[in-house]
């Protein structure tokens, strides 16, 4: 699909892998690993923004969500659990077919679409996410402009994204995709954003971006959230 903000080859590349994306020790092994800490952090910002009670079961109860880059519903899913009305939106077709059939099985009402998020009209969503995507997109002011659309004026916005430093270079790209960690070709580091240049982008689509939390890794810990943003980090962002 030739349009605003989605590179086809990109869209291709992460199709291949639909297949494994919910094997653990597959392909998508690391997302597995990133995605409780990347939860950690969102349900904090659910709680903080709406002024839930930590101990709920289901803090999005009545309201919607949307996963933007959703992959094969690695968020998806567990939003749902948390009580929330959640569409996924990824640029590759067999993502969203792989998506498909696994919430079916696990019992999950998740409507799924494929396209651009700038192109499929989406509005009035509690919460939009989007994980380890602007990085992989070509129109970086154009995606956030769409992701800001689609979010209701008193929303909250959760975004991911490896920083461009020397640190992610060294260990996202030539480490961890030469020793097989991630499948080659996954990471292009020049596309990488900085947190000054991501809030530069929301501040252009109208959002202020809180202070970002690093994603880091270490022998002992694995990945954690921490105040080091060398290799990737979250933010949340809301109507300035």
């Amino acid at each position: 699909m030739a349009n605003a903000t989605i590179r086809p080859e990109e869209a291709a590349h992460f199709g291949k892998l639909a297949a494994e994306w919910w094997n653990p020790k597959g392909s998508s092994a690391m997302l597995h690993k990133l995605n409780p800490v990347r939860l950690g952090f969102v349900r904090e910002a659910i709680d903080a923004h709406w002024r839930c009670d930590s101990r709920a079961l289901k803090p999005l109860a009545g309201k919607r969500a949307l996963d933007v880059g959703c992959g094969a519903g690695l968020l998806c899913e567990p939003l749902a659990r948390l009580g929330g009305t959640v569409t996924g939106v990824d640029a590759a077709e067999e993502n969203v077919n792989a998506a498909r059939e696994h919430a079916q099985g696990s019992g999950l009402a998740i409507e799924y679409r494929w396209g651009d998020v700038g192109q499929l009209g989406l509005t009035d969503y509690d919460l939009v996410t989007s994980m380890e995507v602007i990085e992989h997109v070509a129109d970086k002011a154009g995606f956030v402009a769409a992701l800001a659309t689609a979010m209701k004026p008193d929303g909250l916005m959760i975004l991911s994204t490896p920083n461009r430093t020397p640190q992610s270079r060294l260990l996202l790209v030539e480490g961890a995709e030469r020793l097989g960690a991630i499948p080659r070709g996954t990471h292009h580091w020049q596309d990488f954003v900085t947190p000054e240049e991501l809030q530069d982008l929301l501040s252009g689509a109208g959002l202020t971006m809180s202070a970002p939390k690093g994603i880091a890794w270490s022998p002992t810990k694995g990945l954690h959230l921490s105040d080091n943003l060398a290799l990737n980090y979250i933010v949340t962002a809301t109507r300035a």
